[in-house]
């Protein structure tokens, strides 16, 4: 009989030494914690004869009180527990502590036990009568349990079966260190890897938003976190307020995107540390030594862990990166929190890199617009020279002109009297000697005399109108000119406007084969306007100048055209005034409008017409500041009002609307650029 139960028990000890070296292959050949879980699983209740055997994984973080099996093998006619939420708070208060020093459980009847009501109730869920609990080792962590369940009725465990167990969790133990290897390995090259993809990334791109998106997004993959955001301090606030101004957020937790922070503690407890490189990593905000109003602040966002470090911009504490632990309590391990610092660390030199391009943007601005300053300065001094010069030649010549033609405009009206009683004179000879003799018939029909009596008063009223033409245009020469009127006069507007005209006349109406330009003239009951009366007459010579350019350059165009030509369409510029006041009658603002019917500014440019030095005229046509000059004299020095509308082929319509009374001036007369007598170069 000996000799039986002795045989017996070697070859159970047999099969359990076989059953163990399978599992110790399968632990050897595969890295894969499901299948070594499920061989094993399936191996020990075959060699038990148990009900059902499974292995259960705690959460992490949840104080050992909840979990859920992983793997399993039982009988068909009891229930499975695979996935199923295990709650059980008296497991972590009581037991977990005598499991981690390695302690196993065999119950032979649970209801014999003297267990914890709140234990036995879990174990009759899953119809458990006995069993026998082995504790999975991670380190010195408790990972789970190895679960040997007899459902169908109570069981004395033998010690063999204990100690084969025990043995099968002590190499369940290595696999899972073994695994937790592998996972620390891939979990660092993942982490490397994230941060060569935020290093890339600031290489590639100087954009913050892009930047703090991409990065937010991988580190909460790569930490399993339910919150990864990045906070911006206001400046002013002095470390008490800010925003969240990029995160990831897994679903089911608030956005904090965009929410306005105030934290008063922060400022006066905590920046001067985080300026120094503080790093704060709390399990549970609920028991930790932060003040009530940093905790409040977190609850408000559903925060129950968190890791906090600090984003710097040089020496400067530009602001936080925060990872956020929502659903429970996390402990933070030592490598989470050193891969958060270097991508903290990278981050912040993608903030001083943003700030020097920013610098570099702006001082590159202010030199672009410094430049364009002092060219626009540098063209106005010599256009304002080219001008005064110009307008002292023309008031010069003018003037020598001038004191000539009233000689002779005013010595006509002799010459027309003188010849009156001549001609008067001859008359009378011949009424009296109608056929003279000799040499004197002879001489009278030598040089035509009848020809010379009909036609020498009309040749002295010709010079009568020319002298009157040229007198008009020496008038118009000094009324645009106005060199007396450097100062703010009240004149009338239409003086100047018609002065333009007279000197633009040659243009409008040309001796070539050009059509000649129709002027239409809409003039409205305007008072005297006080305005600068040459810079005035600048902006008209200017808008006229260029409506003159369009509707020649239009011709041109049609001329060189292979295209059917169009309808002949005239050419017309029209001027409107008029007097706009306001509801109470006190301001009152004088309306200048010219338009011309060609074929209008292109879309494309119609946005950089006051531009300095912007033109469409060939190279020497144009210098590009006439419409840039015109707006610094209409809205600079009158406070008044220049646009224009244009539509392709329908023309362009100029509106100059400048106050009939100069209140105050933006620039006063002794700042403002001096565009006396200036006529088109």
């Amino acid at each position: 009989m000996q000799q039986i139960l002795s045989a017996e028990l070697e070859q159970v000890q047999f099969e359990h030494q076989r059953a163990l070296f399978r599992v110790i292959a399968k632990i050897r050949e595969s890295l894969d914690l499901e299948t070594i879980f499920k061989t094993t699983v399936t191996e020990l209740r075959q060699l038990l004869n148990a009900d059902r055997v499974a292995v259960f994984k705690f959460y992490r973080n949840s104080g050992y009180n909840d979990g859920t099996f992983v793997s399993e093998d039982v009988l068909p006619r009891f229930p499975s527990t695979l996935s199923e939420h295990v709650h059980d708070h008296c497991f972590g208060q009581q037991y977990a502590i005598h499991y981690l020093g390695g302690r196993i459980q065999a119950i032979a009847d649970i209801q014999n036990a003297g267990l914890q009501p709140c234990h036995v109730d879990v174990l009759a869920k899953f119809q458990v009568r006995a069993n026998l609990i082995v504790p999975l080792l991670q380190s010195d962590r408790l990972w789970g349990l190895l679960c040997v369940h007899q459902c169908s009725g109570p069981r004395l465990w033998k010690t063999t079966e204990i100690e084969f167990t025990k043995q099968i969790a002590d190499h369940l133990g290595v696999a899972l260190q073994q695994a937790k290897l592998v996972e620390q390995i891939t979990t660092q090259a993942n982490q490397q890897k994230a941060l060569l993809s935020v290093v890339s990334k600031i290489r590639e791109s100087l954009d913050l938003e892009t930047i703090f998106k991409s990065t937010a997004r991988e580190v909460r993959r790569l930490l399993d976190a339910d919150r990864v955001g990045v906070f911006w301090f206001d400046p002013d606030s002095g470390y008490d307020a800010g925003q969240f101004v990029s995160e990831d957020v897994l679903s089911g937790f608030d956005s904090v995107l965009a929410a306005k922070v105030e934290d008063h503690c922060f400022g006066e407890n905590y920046s001067l540390h985080y300026r120094h490189g503080r790093i704060q990593a709390i399990d549970d905000v609920h028991n930790s030594s932060l003040k009530a109003c940093h905790v409040e602040v977190l609850r408000r966002f559903q925060v129950r862990a968190n890791l906090v470090v600090p984003l710097l911009q040089g020496d400067m504490l530009w602001g936080l990166l925060c990872i956020h632990q929502c659903a429970h309590p996390r402990r933070w391990q030592a490598q989470e929190i050193e891969f958060v610092m270097q991508i903290a660390n990278h981050l912040g030199i993608a903030l001083q890199q943003a700030e020097l391009l920013a610098q570099t943007r702006t001082q590159s601005a202010e030199l672009a617009q410094t430049l364009s300053e002092l060219q626009a300065a540098q063209t106005r001094l010599i256009h304002q020279e080219k001008m005064s010069s110009l307008g002292q030649l023309v008031a010069g010549v003018a003037h020598e002109i001038n004191n000539p033609v009233n000689f002779i405009y005013g010595n006509l009206n002799y010459a027309n009297q003188y010849a009156k009683d001549l001609l008067g004179l001859l008359m009378l000879y011949q009424q009296h000697y109608p056929n003279p003799h000799g040499e004197l018939g002879d001489r009278a029909e030598q040089i035509d005399l009848e020809f010379i009596m009909e036609d020498f008063p009309r040749m002295l009223n010709s010079m009568q109108i020319g002298a009157d033409r040229i007198r008009q245009i020496v008038l118009s020469l000094r009324t645009f000119s106005r060199l007396d009127e450097a100062d703010m006069k009240f004149v009338d507007i239409h003086d100047g406007l018609d002065s333009t005209l007279m000197i633009l006349q040659h243009r409008l109406n040309p001796k070539t084969s050009q059509i000649s330009i129709e002027v239409i003239k809409d003039y409205g009951n305007l008072p005297l306007i006080e305005c600068y009366p040459s810079q005035l007459n600048q902006v008209f010579m200017n808008i006229l100048t260029n409506a003159i350019d369009a509707l020649t350059r239009d011709e041109e165009s049609e001329k060189h055209s292979l295209s059917p030509k169009p309808i002949h369409k005239a050419k017309q510029i029209t001027i409107r005034t008029e007097l706009l006041t306001d509801a109470q009658g006190t301001n009152s603002r004088a309306i200048i409008r010219i338009a011309d019917n060609g074929s209008g500014v292109p879309e494309a440019i119609q946005s950089q017409l006051f531009n300095p030095f912007f033109t469409t005229k060939p190279i020497g046509k144009g210098t590009g500041l006439g419409l840039s000059i015109s707006h610094q004299i209409v809205v600079e020095r009158h406070g008044g009002l220049l646009k224009y509308v244009s539509q392709p082929g329908q023309g362009t319509e100029f509106w100059i609307e400048i106050p009939t009374h100069q209140v105050s001036h933006q620039i006063s007369s002794d700042q403002a650029l001096n565009f006396s007598a200036q006529l088109p170069l």
